[in-house]
């Protein structure tokens, strides 16, 4: 059977590459082949930033009001669409349905608060800042951005993250689109043409690292969003801000949770589990290490090894599959590798998933859930990110053994406590490294209306995504100072005032 191959969407058409390179698009539940994407050439990116570059004048003069009607009909066309939606999400990445669901819901949860613009980017101004003089403070679009998405949330990270803040304040816009998924956001774009997107305001491309480099220095290009790993996220940070543009970088992370003796430890399981192995664990906002206090730690193990048995592992589409496969065979062989590495370094495996079968999906790459319990500071398999179903417990005597043993990993995306102490909740909120911080919530992911605020090696830049931080990094501000003058002043004239009387 033929297999389609997609195509690159510039300018507001549907462009069939000139490349001879495409790239297979696999189905990760079974291991074939759905879909080929191009690997386009450096011209065709060219063609994008320029479609963008000349969409931008007329856009960036479209009322506020104006651009968020198409996006106010994109939302509606989402709802309508999501169980479409959310089974291309799930066969093309292989999170299981509530998860695919949850990642289509986040694109129309973000584009409702895009639809807020002509709000947000409302300014200051103050009559009489001097006498005669007025000034009022604007917000402005800025110009062509580029965004960077991953492969493991298919729709929320391009099409919410990035797009909808960016054309709602104004500005245009060229993804480059994970090459392993990049099928959800083409729909998304299609959904958008049918709202009434004009041409050249979002262009998209799939294509290697190489071909990419040229959205980090191209002068049209004013800024870059790029979400992905911590090396990858460095170099583009250094290069792109070295040419003038900003940056916002969402990177890697090792999120921990602390859990003490007092917190409700069958409760606090369930929601391990849940943090932990959702999205096979391939999500920067896991759960991926436990700091347990010693004094529970066995018990909690025990819990979360029962727990994690019951996991349903299987095809992501299947709505009964509470366990899906990891992206990708080297994806599979590296977090298998992983294992190895944790049992070389002394960890104990206390859950072993690397022999899991799924009957009838032989050739799926599945990984079932996997715990090492007595992980201490000298392992590797306890702070650098592995990204799949794998889970580590350390073990510490107290509250301040744990925070410290936290805030030593270089990564602070999120952090966790479980606990039902008012006085330690406090104090972790205020000490913790971790950007987002969760209090007996396992995956601590604000609302769109706030920004997703890592910190350490987990961000380079300075402004967030989405949220209020968003529309800041979208915009820039413009300070109109203004006086003025009556012709009689102008010329120095005597004005007689009535003086009341008539």
């Amino acid at each position: 059977m033929e297999v389609n191959k997609l195509k690159l969407f510039i300018n507001n058409e549907w462009v069939e590459s000139k490349s001879q390179k495409y790239m297979d698009i696999m189905d990760p539940s079974t291991g074939t082949v759905i879909a080929q994407t191009p690997c386009c050439t450096q011209e065709e990116v060219e063609l994008a930033v320029k479609a963008a570059n000349d969409a931008f004048p007329a856009w960036s003069d479209t009322p506020a009001i104006k651009r968020v009607q198409i996006l106010y009909k994109f939302r509606s066309l989402i709802e309508e669409h999501l169980d479409e939606l959310t089974y291309i999400c799930a066969r093309e990445n292989g999170k299981v349905w509530e998860e695919a669901k949850g990642d289509i819901l986040k694109v129309k949860e973000i584009t409702e608060h895009a639809c807020g613009i002509p709000s947000l980017m409302m300014g200051e101004s103050l009559m009489n800042t001097s006498a005669g003089y007025d000034t009022v403070l604007y917000r402005e679009p800025v110009g062509v951005f580029a965004g960077i998405a991953p492969f493991n949330f298919p729709g929320m990270i391009p099409m919410g993250w990035m797009m909808p803040l960016c054309i709602a304040t104004g500005n245009t816009m060229v993804l480059k689109l994970a090459s392993m998924t990049p099928m959800t956001s083409i729909r998304c774009l299609e959904l958008m043409q049918e709202a009434g997107l004009p041409a050249g305001v979002i262009n998209a491309v799939t294509c290697s690292r190489n071909e990419a480099e040229i959205l980090l220095t191209d002068p049209a290009i004013k800024g870059v969003s790029f979400v992905g790993s911590t090396s990858i996220g460095a170099h583009v940070y250094k290069t792109a801000a070295a040419s003038g543009k900003r940056v916002q970088a969402l990177t890697e992370a090792k999120n921990h949770a602390l859990v003490l003796e007092d917190a409700p430890l069958e409760r606090t399981a369930r929601g391990i589990i849940n943090a932990t192995f959702g999205c096979a664990g391939e999500r920067c906002m896991a759960l991926p290490v436990i700091v347990a206090q010693e004094s529970i730690a066995d018990k909690l193990t025990g819990l979360l090894v029962k727990y994690a048995k019951e996991l349903k592992i299987g095809p992501a589409y299947d709505r009964t599959s509470t366990l899906g496969p990891v992206i990708s065979s080297s994806h599979k062989e590296w977090v298998l590798n992983w294992i190895g590495k944790g049992i070389s370094e002394g960890a104990k495996l206390v859950l072993d998933g690397r022999a899991v079968k799924v009957d009838g999906n032989e050739g799926g790459y599945y990984i079932g859930p996997t715990i090492f319990d007595q992980v201490t500071s000298d392992m590797t398999v306890g702070d650098d990110e592995i990204f799949g179903p794998v889970l580590c417990i350390k073990r510490v005597k107290d509250f301040e053994e744990g925070l410290a043993v936290m805030n030593a990993n270089r990564f602070a995306n999120g952090s966790v406590i479980f606990t039902q102490s008012g006085y330690y909740s406090r104090e972790f909120a205020k000490k913790t490294d971790g950007g987002m911080v969760g209090i007996n919530v396992g995956i601590p992911v604000p609302v769109g209306i706030f920004p997703f605020t890592g910190h350490k090696q987990s961000f380079f830049g300075d402004l967030h995504a989405i949220g209020k931080d968003g529309v800041r990094f979208f915009t820039e501000t413009k300070a109109v100072t203004t006086r003025w003058f009556d012709d009689a002043e102008k010329n120095n004239k005597n004005v007689s005032t009535w003086d009341g009387s008539l």
